[in-house]
């Protein structure tokens, strides 16, 4: 009986680390944010954990989802890859959703006659021709609009390019 016990112990350990790398890969992860742009919400260097199945399954090796099941709802606080990068921003608008723009004296997105987001003019310029969110897309914007580069800049984002969603802090 004792010539086992370090063969099950090896089997238990490897076991482990498989279901780790699993959890790890398609589950739950934490990360650390970097910047101001989602102030007050989340702060530099604060550890936030991620749903990563809140929305399908994520392709571990990829920048999309393998098998969608839910779409992002607003407020969702997501994370999606941009430029090699992972982004944390928030949901302010989902597919079909409309959008109006005030441009008295500066540069208003109202999101669906409710949500008020302060555009600069060259944001303006690249979201004034549209007026609702394209169906499979959302526009994800960071809390600290003036330090935030988000989609006011480039564009709505693929919901088959949100890798999770924020669960808490």
């Amino acid at each position: 009986m004792e010539k086992n016990k370090p063969i099950s112990i090896i089997y238990c350990i490897f076991t482990g680390l498989i279901i780790a790398a699993v959890f790890k890969l398609f589950i739950f992860e934490s990360l650390t944010v970097e910047g101001s742009s989602m102030n007050p919400t989340l702060k530099n260097n604060e550890t936030i954990y991620v749903n990563k199945c809140a929305y399908g399954l994520v392709n571990p090796f990829g920048a999309n989802l393998l098998i969608k099941w839910s779409e992002p709802h607003e407020n969702d606080i997501v994370i999606y890859l941009y430029n090699n990068n992972l982004v944390v921003k928030r949901c302010v608008a989902t597919e079909n959703s409309t959008l109006d723009y005030l441009t008295n004296s500066s540069y208003i997105l109202l999101v669906n006659l409710t949500t008020q987001i302060p555009l600069s003019e060259e944001q303006y310029k690249n979201l004034k021709n549209c007026p609702k969110v394209p169906e499979g897309y959302i526009l994800a914007v960071g809390d600290n609009y003036t330090e935030s580069f988000d989609s006011r800049n480039y564009g709505f984002i693929p919901v088959t390019n949100i890798l999770g969603k924020v669960i808490c802090r």
